[in-house]
Formats: structure tokens, C-alpha cells, sequence
């Protein structure tokens, strides 16, 4: 079942349609967030969020499922699914960018820079601009990523009941780390 979804979320992510150019892929690429205030930290990983990359134009996508996300706690989890993200409605976050700086990792040994990333984010149903720094590595023919910005919940009409607010921040800090990039062949 998981493999059927994770097929499904592919090909609705990136299409149907052969690559005509070289990509890199990766489908456990992590994704984590944290909401800090006073009195606590909200905190919760993804491990299995979709990426591509296309090499020769810089763009970039990363897909991932709302309802993967981890929390320490399992309430926390439930209220993040149900009261903030409703993710039966809005199953998925999906950030589609381009790197400003992007240079060629493909058959480089060892190569390290840092760019910046512009894009739109789409969460909670809606569709907003995002600009991230990403630092870009390849190591011995491994190539990987990380990259970190922040979103504010009411930008995405996430709503904060005012009995939480001073436990939840509308701040939120995003990390993504993408440990493999692997090449994306397709005929």
C-alpha cells in the first residue's frame, strides 16, 4: 500500500511524461519543523517527503504527506491533523522552486555551494511565495542538500485557538535535509 502511494504521489507530483533532461530524485528526504515559545516546543519530523531536482534548470519540488509528520507526543499529533492542518482535506505540502545559483553537480567528485531558493510553497490550500538557502554538497559522487526557512501559520490560514497561543507559535521553522539525491533514469 505504501509503495502504490508512494508511486501515485510520484506521478502526481512530476507527471507522466519521459524526462528529456538529467534529474535527481529522493524519497526519503527529511523535513522537519519546530514552533518555539515560552512555554514549549512543537516539534515533528518527516522522513519520507518526495524530491526532484533538474539539473540543467535548477528547479526543484519536494512533495510530502501532512499525516507523516511525527511528534514526541501523540496528542500533539492528533491536533496537528485534525484541528490545524486538517489533512484529510489537505493531504500534502508541495513546494515547487528553483535554485538561483545552480551549478552542476553531475559528475563532479566534490563540490560544495550554497543558493538561494525561490518558489511557492502550497499548504493547507493555499499557495504562497518561499525563499530558502540551501547548501548544496557533492561528496565523492553523493550528492545531498539542506535547507531551512520559515512560514507563518496565518499566512496559510491555519488557525491558533487563542487558548493555545501562547503555546504555539505562528512562526514556523522549517528544515529540510536531503541525505541521497539519486539520478531519476526514465525511457
Amino acid at each position: 500500500m505504501k509503495n502504490i502511494l508512494i508511486v501515485t504521489l510520484f506521478f502526481s507530483l512530476f507527471g507522466t511524461v519521459g524526462f528529456s533532461q538529467t534529474k535527481l530524485f529522493s524519497k526519503s528526504s527529511v523535513i522537519s519543523f519546530k514552533s518555539k515559545t515560552v512555554i514549549q516546543d512543537i516539534e515533528a519530523v518527516n522522513n519520507k517527503a518526495l524530491s526532484i531536482w533538474e539539473l540543467s534548470s535548477g528547479k526543484i519540488e519536494f512533495s510530502v504527506l501532512i499525516k507523516g509528520f511525527q511528534f514526541e507526543k501523540a496528542l500533539m499529533q492528533e491536533h496537528f491533523n485534525e484541528n490545524y492542518m486538517e489533512s484529510s482535506k489537505f493531504p500534502k505540502a508541495v513546494f515547487k522552486g528553483v535554485l538561483q545559483n545552480n551549478q552542476s553537480v553531475a559528475g563532479n567528485i566534490n563540490v560544495e555551494y550554497t543558493s538561494k531558493v525561490v518558489g511557492t510553497l502550497t499548504m493547507h490550500g493555499i499557495t504562497k511565495p518561499v525563499t530558502a538557502i540551501a547548501k548544496i554538497t557533492s561528496k565523492n559522487g553523493v550528492v545531498s542538500g539542506v535547507a531551512d526557512f520559515f512560514v507563518l501559520a496565518s499566512d496559510f490560514n491555519i488557525k491558533i485557538p487563542s487558548v493555545v497561543a501562547n503555546k504555539v507559535n505562528n512562526r514556523i521553522d522549517i528544515h529540510i535535509d536531503v541525505a541521497t539525491y539519486q539520478p531519476l533514469t526514465t525511457k
